[in-house]
This record gives C-alpha cells, structure tokens and sequence, in this order.
C-alpha cells in the first residue's frame, strides 16, 4: 500500500521535500496545498523584480502545478489553506477556494508554512500606501504602484535583508529613498563597522538613512502618506515599504498538540521531526541549532530550507538523515557593493560570553598589477585554540567565493591554520599568490601564537596614556591627511632611528593603514625591548567604526549608475568645461598609493592644469577631498561608480591660492574642545601660569597639549641628579640649568632666590596648589605634556631626566595638535 504524504507550504522547503520524496519513492502519493496560486517562486528575486533587474515576471516562477504535476506526478492544490490539524486522528483541515472547507487524511505530515511579515499594531498600519513583501500578489500590487505617475519616493521600514534590497531596487529606478531602521545599525548579521561600509555605500548613492529611530504612527494625506517617528520626524512619502522582520506563521498549528517555541517557531530534533509522530517541519518556520555555538536559533534562509526539505523527504522515506544546525551563511548586494556574513558575529558571541578574537584584513580581490583589483575588507572571528566562528567580508568583487571557502572550513570544524594552509585557484585575473583568505589566515595565526598583540577600535576608548603610547607608522602624509587623535607619527621606515622618542615604560600601541606596516613596527619594536600591541585592520578599520549612518547628504536624484559627492554639486557648475591634461589609472593601488601618486603627478603639473584619477580603493572617496582642502588644490568633481571605482578632477592651484573646501568632513578641521601651549620659558611665574591654564581647561573638558621647549624643559626635570651618558656641552649646561620646578626662579623680582620662596608661601596661604601640585593634577587630568626632542638634544637634556609621564616629540607634533586646535598661547 502506497504512503499518503501531505506538505503544507511550497515554495523551498516545501517543493524540495516533494521533488526528493518523488525521487525516493515513485509509489508515495504526494499532496502540496499552497495557500496562494504559485507553488515555487523565487521569493529572493522579487525585489530585483520590482527594480527592474528581472524584466520578466516569468523567470520568478521555479515550477508551476502543471510542471510539478507533469514531471513528479505530485498533487499540487493552490488556493488551498491548512487551518487546522487532527494529530490524533492524522488528518488536515483545508479551506479551499475550489472546494471549500474538507478534512485530508495522512501518513506523514511535512510542514513548510514559512513566515510572514511582522506588521505591528500602530495607528495607521491599514492603509492602503503600505506595502509588504512575501509572495507574488505582494510583489504585484508593489510593481503597479512603482509604475503608476506621480510615484516619485518611498520610505522603507526596516533594516534588514528585505530593507535594504529593496530601498536599493527602487532607488534603482529613480525613486527618494528613506530607510529608517529601529536599531543602531542596518544588517544585523553584520556587526556595526561592517555594516557601516553598505550603509555608507547605500548614502553615497542616494538613499537617506535614519537609525535609532522608531516608528510611531501612520497617517494618509492627499495622494500621499506620512511617517511619524520616536523622534519627532514626520517623513512624507507616495508609499511605505513595510519590512521590519518576520514571524512564523504558525498560528494554524497552536491548538495540535505539536510543540512550538516562545516566538512561535515548531521545535524539531536533528532529523526535523516534531513532537508527534510522522510530523516533520522545515523552512522559516523551525527553530535550528545554531552550527557554531549549539544555541537554538531561527534563520529564515533559502539554502537550509531547501537542505531542510530534502532531510525531511529522506526521513519520511526512512533513511535517517540528519540536520546538523545552520550557520547563516548570507550574501546581498548593495548597489556596487557585496556584503556576506557566515557564523557568529561578536554581538552573538558578546551576548553568550563566549570568548573570541578578531582580525581584519583589506586585501584586492586579484593582484594588484593586473587591471580591475578591488579591494575587500575581510573580518574574521575564531577562538583561543584557532577555531573559526565566524566571517563579514565586503567588497566589489570576488567576496562571494572567499566566503564561501571560509564557510566551509567552518563547516568542517577547521581552524586559522587551515586557512593558511588552503591551496586555492590562482592567476593575476582571479587572486593573488597568496590569496585573501590565506592572508586572514596568516594574520589570525599570528595573533593566535603570540607573534604579534593587537588592539581592536574598540579597545582605544579604553586606552589610557598614561600607560599607552599610540604610534602612527605610516607616511607624514598619511598622517596630515587624518589620523587618530593623539597619535605620534614616526613612519615605519624611520623608526629604528627614532626608538628615543618612544617611552620605554609605556606600551607602544602602533597602527598604519591596514595592518601591515603595523605589523612591520610591532616586531621591530618588540625586538628592541618595547612591549607593543597592533591595531588589527589599521586605520582603515578604525574609519569604518568612526562612521555613522546620515553623515552623508544624498544628492538629489544622481545618475543611476553613479555616486556622486556634494563637491561636485558645489565646485562645478553645470555648463563648466575643462579638458584634462593628464590622467592618472591608480586602480588596484591601496593607500597610501593613489594619494602619493597624485601628489607626484601634481607636483610636475602646471598652475591651472587637471588631474583626472580612476582609483578602486574605497576610502579614496574621502581621502581625495581632505588631501585637497589640505594641500590646498581645487577638487572639481569626484564620484563613485557602482564597479567600485572613484573618479576625481583636481586642479593645480598657485601656492597662494585657497582650494574651495570639500563638502565631506575634514579631519583635520578645527576643534573648540582642544587647547595647545608652547612653554618657552623657565620662569616659575610663567610655569605657574601654564599649568592654571591647562588645569582649567582639562576642568572644562578640552584635550590639552603642552609643549615645553628651550628652558621650559626646565620645569619637567627631575629634582634628583640622573647618572646619563653625556658631552662636555650637555654635562655644562646641566650643570648650570635649574634642576626642577622647584629651582624655578620668578622673570621679576627674583631677589637671589628670595622671591619664589615669598611667592610659594603666598599661595600656600591662600591654599592655592604649588606648582608641583599643580603638574600632578595636570597629568591625571590627561594633559598632554610634550618634550620638544630637538631641544632637548641641544641642551644636553636625556629623557631619563624628565618626570614621569612626558611624551618626547618634534616640531611636526606639536603642529598636528595645534592644527586641531581652537586656542594656541606662547608662553
């Protein structure tokens, strides 16, 4: 007698379990009901439908009844909803539109109901201008609205997957775009600084984002609808994507007897069978194991639904196959961008305390001498004992494949060893020698054996100078064109020369711009005695966490197939022409590359002559605008094409001449939260002065720089004789030069030492701190006080004889802080 087999649900998991079930048994007879009239689409096409990738509504269809029918001779029955289930007596009820309300008999039961669109009860939530997205009559009625007159903006609930493709599908065909998202970032398989590099692609071609804001109510207008926000923002808009999350649809089964979770998913064992016997479940609907850390989870992807439904059809037929959890390995596509994501995130680790790693790596997709190399940013997370929990990669190209060879080592239970050791597919067209996911790798085995220490962005709110010091390794260039606060720069090359001017009492934090160079410091430094720790993924990284969704002002309605900058809608107008006198192709360069390139070609140029570049690597966009407001060169047009690449127009300027400012923030711009003094003088007066006003305003809460040069070195000398190598010279004006603040004599009324005497005991009397008080405070405040080196060498003065705490430092140094500044004193 043959099996009675019913699935509930089409589509994946559903149309999987039959097609297989057919496969392995030719007797069963199989039914599917499906509520709607199409039994297996591509529900992961429908928004490239609307946007008008997919021009043929057909090509959404897998298979339709007839083919089903035709090829497995499967029962398909559409317009036919499951309401009910009789676990005792095994039977379904079904409300047909054919054939109205009936109960189906079965021997096996396989449940595929999916999940559908969370729609929260908020005033408004009815009207007619909010759409969701599940199935085709959705994608329908959201196809005809796009298409109708008058159809100009949208705005797009939600974040995630569904969100973000669609805010990009109809920003594609011309639409405003606003994307609010409840949470602080898009994407919540990413973590925020991943994340952070879509969402930056998502505003540069045109679509507002909003995060950290919910919404309220809805309201409709005339021909319109508004959005009302936690905030106080009122969004008006032609129509309203709904796409804030799922939740399984469920509701049928809660009175059968058959086990549900807190959030409604059906609980199944590792062969994807219920509680009750002969009762399977697959798709959006159950809840897993999660691969990576045995948690239960619910992960509403394509890829395991259909494993799932093909487990499930092996285990009706008997043959005892097992599910042994998903990973959520996911991959979209933002615009030019690729963003994947394969188990666990630090925010899931973060949240199951359990302990892991870091390391992040920006490598091109192809080596970098063969034309087209874009450049990708891989983060990878594994543990103590080198295990790989989890991947985010992003890039323009070649992200699919390195993710998927990572998965699959997570997949096998391999380690950062492993990914050294992966002989992968290599010609310059296609990778490098050493490709991207042996590059991570190699940089997690470091890490993991102790060949190298490093430091995370994160990790820097929690620095402290006092024990710390942060080294910037990369060119003076790089460094005057944005670095992070407080850095010393002492480029790598230069850095065995300069081993003086780092403190050997202090750990030595380095970084450069992706790692490397780093990397290059830590051993050297570490090999010279220095205790020293590398900022993993360099500067590159620490940009992507500084950024935050709505720092960037779309443009009206750019080209569709460019990202254009603001500097180009206030540098250039419309009818300015202007021919390029040279053209510089620095793609496939990572930075410092271009930059450097384009400072060579533009010192050769003429007075009033263009430069136009073509670079790939991504921070160049921003790069190219801070080195020409500072280098003081005219940015006539920059834009970002959606294959990666940036295009930019610079004019030479005369050396007199003042570059109009690019629109993007310069971080070199100046800040009122932060004070330089140069201490020239030795006198205790004028000592005294300087530390009043650095405590004051450390008090206020500005960042201070003190800079003490000459005889102000005077004030930051031990009391106590140090035994230091010296030359005639340096043991004579040591000899002669006041050791100490408290040697200190007054510029006026000195009176042979009398005078700081009677002025130290005034302000004793009048409970005003001394001025060795005065310095202590100063410290623990965190003023930043600077021996100038040249000085220092020129008086004979060692670091060993300065008091604890003094950063030695040139002229290019004080600078740096005195460029950021909002108030320079000479004193």
């Amino acid at each position: 007698m043959s099996k009675k087999v019913l699935i509930v649900g089409g589509v994946a998991g559903g149309a999987s379990a039959a097609a297989r079930l057919r496969r392995l048994d030719e007797d069963a007879h199989i039914v599917i009901f499906e509520r709607d009239a199409y039994v297996s689409f591509a529900n992961c096409g429908l928004p490239y439908y609307i946007g008008d990738t997919i021009q043929d509504r057909n090509k959404l269809f897998v298979q339709t009844p007839e083919a089903m029918h035709r090829r497995f001779n499967i029962d398909v029955r559409v317009h036919s909803e499951v309401i009910g289930i009789d676990t005792q007596a095994k039977k379904v009820r079904v409300r047909s539109k054919e054939k109205g309300e009936y109960e189906e008999s079965y021997d096996s039961l396989i449940l595929s109901p999916g999940a559908k669109p969370v729609r929260p009860p908020l005033p408004g939530i009815e009207s007619k201008r909010i759409y969701t997205l599940r199935n085709i009559p959705d994608t329908d009625r959201v196809k005809t609205r796009v298409m109708e007159d008058g159809t100009r903006s949208a705005v797009v609930i939600g974040g995630g997957f569904i969100g973000v493709e669609m805010a990009e599908n109809l920003r594609e065909i011309g639409l405003d775009v606003t994307l609010v998202e409840a949470g602080p970032a898009i994407l919540a398989p990413f973590d925020a600084e991943m994340a952070g590099i879509l969402s930056k692609e998502m505003e540069q071609h045109g679509t507002s984002l909003i995060v950290n804001d919910r919404v309220q109510s809805f309201r409709d207008t005339n021909g319109g609808i508004e959005t009302q926000l936690a905030s106080g923002k009122v969004l008006a808009s032609d129509m309203v994507i709904l796409a804030i999350g799922v939740a399984p649809d469920t509701g049928f089964i809660r009175d059968s007897g058959i086990e549900l979770g807190p959030r409604g998913h059906i609980i199944v064992n590792d062969h994807l069978q219920t509680n009750v016997e002969d009762v399977y479940a697959v798709g959006d609907a159950v809840e897993v194991v999660d691969f990576v850390n045995g948690t239960k989870t619910a992960i509403p992807l394509a890829g395991p639904a259909n494993k799932q439904g093909r487990i499930a059809a092996d285990n009706v037929s008997g043959l005892g196959t097992s599910y042994k959890g998903s990973q959520g390995t996911s991959i979209l596509k933002v615009f030019g961008l690729t963003g994947a994501a394969t188990g666990n995130n630090e925010k899931t680790l973060q949240r199951l305390e359990l302990p892991y790693k870091v390391t992040y790596v920006h490598p091109n997709s192809h080596a970098g001498y063969y034309p087209g190399a874009k450049p990708m940013t891989i983060k990878l997370i594994f543990n103590e004992e080198g295990i790989v929990l989890g991947s985010q990669i992003v890039g323009y190209d070649g992200v699919d494949k390195r993710m998927d060879v990572i998965a699959t080592v997570i997949r096998l239970g391999g380690t950062v060893t492993d990914l050294t050791e992966l002989e992968l597919s290599y010609a310059p067209p296609y990778s490098s020698a050493k490709d991207p996911v042996n590059m991570a790798g190699y940089t997690a085995e470091n890490i993991r054996t102790g060949a190298v220490d490093v430091f995370t962005p994160a990790d820097l709110e929690q620095r402290n100078p006092h024990t710390t010091m942060l080294v910037d390794v990369r060119t003076d260039m790089e460094h005057q064109n944005g670095h992070i606060p407080d850095s010393l720069s002492i480029p790598v090359d230069e850095l065995r020369g300069r081993l003086h001017e780092l403190d050997r009492e202090k750990e030595i934090w380095v970084y450069c711009q992706v790692g490397l160079r780093g990397y290059t410091a830590s051993r050297i430094l570490s090999q010279h005695g220095f205790k020293v720790k590398n900022l993993t993924g360099g500067y590159k990284t620490y940009q992507h966490t500084q950024y935050t969704p709505g720092q960037i002002t779309p443009p009206a309605r750019p080209d569709q197939d460019t990202a254009v900058s603001p500097v180009k809608e206030s540098n250039e107008q419309k009818d300015t022409q202007y021919s390029f006198d040279r053209t510089l192709d620095a793609c496939g360069l990572c930075c410092p590359g271009p930059l450097m390139q384009v400072k060579q070609q533009m010192d050769v140029m003429q007075e009033g002559q263009v430069l136009k570049v073509n670079a790939s690597d991504p921070g160049f966009y921003e790069d190219i605008q801070a080195w020409a407001g500072m280098s003081k060169q005219e940015l006539l047009h920059v834009q970002k094409h959606t294959d990666g690449t940036i295009e930019a127009h610079i004019r030479k300027l005369p050396p007199t001449s003042s570059a109009k400012e690019p629109q993007l923030a310069d971080t070199r711009s100046v800040s009122s939260d932060r004070s330089t003094m140069i201490v020239f003088s030795g006198d205790l007066d004028k000592a005294i002065a300087s530390f009043i006003i650095a405590n004051g305003a450390a008090a206020s809460g500005k960042k201070v720089t003190l800079f003490f040069t000459f005889w102000g070195l005077n004030i930051l000398r031990k009391p106590d004789k140090i035994p230091v190598n010296k030359s005639f010279i340096g043991r004579m004006f040591g000899a002669m030069m006041p050791r100490g603040s408290q040697k200190l004599g007054l510029s006026k009324m000195n009176m042979m030492g009398i005078g700081p005497k009677m002025i130290r005991s005034v302000m004793n009397n009048n409970n005003v701190s001394s001025l060795e008080e005065l310095i202590e405070s100063a410290i623990q405040q965190g003023v930043e006080i600077v021996a100038c080196q040249m000085s220092m060498d020129v008086m004979g003065i060692a670091h060993e004889e300065l008091i604890d705490g003094v950063i030695i430092g040139g002229v290019g140094y004080y600078l740096g802080k005195a460029d950021q500044s909002g108030i320079n004193l000479f004193i």
